[in-house]
C-alpha cells in the first residue's frame, strides 16, 4: 500500500489526519493534471475540491487495483468529464433559447410589418387613385421619380408635386386610424 492510500484507509476509519495528508500531498498534481483537461486554472482548482469533496463524502472504495494517485485522479477526470458535459449542455440550452427568442423576435416584427402594410394599403384606398398609383410605385416598388414619371405619363417635377401630396393625404388618412408609418 502506498503513502496515499494508507491516509485514506486511515481517513475511513475515523482518522481526518488521512484526508488531510491526501489534499496536502496530491492536490497540487491533481490540479495541474485537471488543467489540462478543462484548459482553466480557476476552473481546474474548483474541479479539484470538488474531488475531494466526492472522496469526503461517497467515501468510495479503493480496491488496490492500481496505485492510489491512478485511482484519484481517474475520479478527477470523471468530476471534469461531467463538468465539461453540463457546460456543453447549457451552452447548447443557451445557444437554443437564443434561436429561440430570436425566432419569436423575427416572427412577431414579421407580424407587425405585414399588420402596417395591410393598414397601410387599406388606407391608400381612400386616397385619390393618381395619389395611390405614384406612392405604389415609388414606395413599394422601388421605382425612381424618372421611371415613375414615364408609367404614369408625367413629367419629373409633376412625380415629385404629386408624391408630396400623396404623402401628405396618405398621413391624414392614417391619423384618423392613430396610425404612423415611418416612411410618411
Amino acid at each position: 500500500m502506498d503513502n496515499g492510500a494508507g491516509s485514506y484507509r486511515r481517513f475511513l476509519d475515523g482518522d481526518d489526519s488521512g484526508i488531510v495528508e491526501i489534499i496536502r500531498d496530491y492536490k497540487d498534481g491533481l490540479t495541474l493534471y485537471l488543467n489540462g483537461y478543462v484548459r482553466n486554472i480557476f476552473t481546474a482548482e474548483e474541479l479539484m475540491e470538488e474531488t475531494f469533496f466526492r472522496l469526503m463524502t461517497k467515501k468510495p472504495k479503493f480496491k488496490g487495483k492500481s496505485s492510489f494517485k491512478t485511482w484519484l485522479y481517474a475520479i478527477g477526470r470523471n468530476t471534469a468529464t461531467d463538468y465539461l458535459r453540463k457546460q456543453s449542455k447549457t451552452a447548447l440550452q443557451d445557444e437554443m433559447s437564443d434561436e429561440i427568442i430570436s425566432e419569436e423576435n423575427s416572427v412577431e416584427k414579421e407580424y407587425l410589418k405585414e399588420e402596417s402594410k395591410i393598414r397601410l394599403y387599406k388606407a391608400m384606398k381612400r386616397i385619390k387613385p393618381e395619389y395611390e398609383q405614384v406612392l405604389y410605385l415609388t414606395f413599394f416598388e422601388g421605382c425612381s421619380n424618372e421611371q415613375a414619371a414615364s408609367v404614369m405619363k408625367k413629367n419629373r417635377r409633376q412625380i415629385e408635386n404629386l408624391v408630396y401630396r400623396a404623402k401628405k393625404a396618405l398621413k391624414v388618412e392614417l391619423e384618423k386610424e392613430d396610425f404612423t408609418y415611418e416612411g410618411l
